[in-house]
């Protein structure tokens, strides 16, 4: 499951059919401006691939289904549509050393292994790649085969994120997931002996489950031995189809007992809980997902993919067509951007702490001037007063949350919201 920052929603019917105006003028996001920013931040590429094999009810994600026995796939013109969208955005981000790349979806495993091995040459082909890029692919168990696995490897993906969810058939039914448990375990077991990292993901707080419910998730995750684990919350988004048909969930009490249990049993297997969702060994955290909550750059491409950019004297987000047909249509005709728009200074302080906030470790004031170009007069009310609820913690030099703070983030972040 990859990590998406949200942006203003897009309606597209009431974006010109030219795209956004300077989307990609360079001249025209170099010129002076209100912020100062000393050194630009890390860069990621973030590739999103929008199909799966069927919507599941709690997503909110720009996914799109795909049936096996219609028409094929569009990996083609799609991937001539990526490239398209690359090649109008690489101004933008012009010499930089691109750290991470994470294709994400959807299902991205939808994509045979030559399809993705055609991507990562036109990605090499065009930007430089620090010599230890993190690669990661999103992967789905209803979608692998034997040895398709290690063909995504040899193609060069270097990290495998695995969507799980539960090892529970009667939970996985009411996902709406389209494997089971025993191809739940047969995949996690192909991506470990195909890959020296990667990730298994988890859900708590699913319909029906009991505390013991969870154990029994636990102890089959565990017993896989993966070197990273993304346990999320399940929350009944907007717009889906849980929305409309809620299902009967465990009470809040019980949900924080899950997430005790979940971040006990885990401290107690050698895993370090470093962000509110992402438990690790070490030497595996995930790069992508730590450059996103230290407010690094990542250029989105893909239908509906975001950018976050920043340039000496602003920071910009971007995002792109959200339907694919018409995201290839105007990706290929040089226009995939459909908003592009400023930060404006009053929202940096918000935007910055959304991410940083996350992080266990939190983040240094230093970084908080580098990322935003703000002095930390901008916070300091906000952190007076979060540090005053129980809710953060700091130095000199470091601000972090406290355990009281991660757990009740969403009111640690709307302490940071602006003034309006």
């Amino acid at each position: 499951m990859s990590i998406v920052v949200p942006i203003a929603v897009v309606d597209e019917a009431t974006v010109a059919e030219a795209g956004a105006p300077h989307a990609n003028d360079v001249l025209h996001l170099m010129r002076p401006g209100p912020l100062q920013l000393a050194a630009l931040p890390p860069l990621s590429l973030y590739v999103h691939l929008p199909w799966c094999l069927r919507k599941c009810p709690y997503c909110d994600f720009n996914s799109h289904e795909w049936r096996a026995g219609g028409d094929a796939l569009p990996e083609q013109r799609y991937l001539d549509a990526l490239v398209a969208d690359l090649d109008a955005a690489l101004p933008l981000i012009w010499g930089r050393t691109v750290h991470t790349i994470f294709i994400g979806g959807g299902t991205p495993s939808l994509f045979s292994p030559a399809a993705i091995d055609r991507l990562l040459s036109d990605l090499r082909a065009r930007l430089k790649l620090a010599p230890d890029c993190e690669i990661s692919l999103e992967a789905n168990p209803g979608t692998f085969e034997r040895d398709r696995f290690r063909a995504y490897r040899a193609a060069g993906v270097t990290r495998l994120s695995v969507g799980v969810q539960s090892f529970n058939d009667d939970h996985l039914k009411a996902l709406g997931r389209v494997h089971d448990r025993a191809q739940a375990i047969a995949a996690v077991e192909e991506a470990a002996g195909a890959f020296d990292t990667f990730n298994l993901d988890l859900m708590y707080a699913l319909p029906g489950q009991t505390l013991a419910q969870l154990d029994e998730d636990l102890d089959q995750a565990l017993a896989l031995a993966p070197p990273h684990l993304s346990v999320y919350h399940l929350t009944i988004e907007p717009n889906t189809y849980f929305a409309k048909f809620p299902p009967v969930v465990p009470e809040d009490d019980t949900a924080y007992a899950m997430l005790d249990r979940l971040t006990e049993r885990t401290t107690a297997q050698g895993f370090s809980r470093y962000e509110v969702s992402a438990y690790a060994r070490d030497g595996h955290r995930c790069a992508h997902n730590l450059n996103y909550w230290q407010f690094g750059d990542y250029l989105g491409i893909g239908a509906g993919a975001y950018s976050k950019l920043s340039f000496a004297h602003r920071v910009v987000r971007q995002v792109r067509f959200r339907e694919p047909a018409r995201y290839m249509e105007c990706a290929l005709a040089g226009t995939a951007v459909a908003k592009s728009e400023e930060v404006a200074i009053a929202d940096l302080p918000f935007e910055f702490m959304l991410n940083a906030l996350r992080l266990k470790e939190g983040f240094s004031l230093a970084q908080f001037g580098e990322r935003t170009g703000l002095a930390t007069t901008a916070i300091q009310r906000g952190l007076d007063e979060a540090e005053g609820k129980g809710l953060l913690a700091r130095d000199l030099r470091h601000v972090w949350p406290t355990e009281r703070g991660l757990d009740f983030l969403s009111d640690l972040q709307t302490i940071f919201l602006p003034d309006t």
